[in-house]
């Protein structure tokens, strides 16, 4: 299944994606957001990589590589996947730093809003940012969601954000599910 937006293509993980993120979250600005530098080498990149395919065997989505349409060029990561701690579903997304500021966050997480309300028919998503990561706030409340508390997450201190289905409006945007390459069917 590949999710695509007006700009972007999200399309599911391979295990021949371990290098595109080895590379997207080695930059020190970039993972400064995501656990630092330290918990980026490529073993524990390759862990969380086989933590994508695992929810996508497990709930039919997790996170996808995110492709920039108009040049065809891997510019990030993200998607629906189960919180570590709670087991509740998390959208997450991380963007190499030339991405940043162009809304790109913003357009992948409220397609993976939509498909997973729409779709996979969950009654909550929440999310966590470094509180430091005041961009990733703005993200969260432009999609509709509000804040719940400050909790530990992925071994740091995080803002927890949420949305229930019956609080969630889809955006009125670009947005097509194609369930497989070869077979592509609209929903919205």
């Amino acid at each position: 299944m590949i999710v695509e937006t007006e700009r972007l293509w999200l399309r599911p993980v391979t295990a021949d994606d371990l290098p595109e993120l080895i590379r997207l979250r080695a930059d020190e600005e970039v993972s400064r957001f995501i656990g630092g530098v330290a918990m980026q080498s490529p073993e524990a990149v390759a862990k969380r990589l086989n933590f994508y395919l695992d929810c996508h065997a497990q709930y039919g989505f997790g996170p996808s590589m995110i492709t920039l349409k108009s040049a065809g060029e891997v510019i990030g990561w993200g998607g629906l996947q189960p919180l570590e701690e709670t087991g509740e579903i998390e959208v997450g997304y991380g963007f190499a730093k030339p991405h940043w500021g162009h809304g790109y966050a913003t357009e992948t997480a409220a397609a993976w809003l939509r498909y997973g309300f729409e779709r996979a028919g969950l009654a909550r998503i929440v999310a966590v940012a470094d509180p430091a990561n005041k961009a990733s706030w703005d993200v969260m409340e432009k999609l509709g969601m509000t804040y719940e508390t400050t909790e530990q997450h992925y071994g740091s201190e995080c803002v927890v954000y949420a949305i229930s289905r019956a609080e969630f409006k889809p955006r009125d945007s670009f947005y097509l599910l194609h369930d497989s390459e070869q077979t592509k069917g609209k929903d919205g």
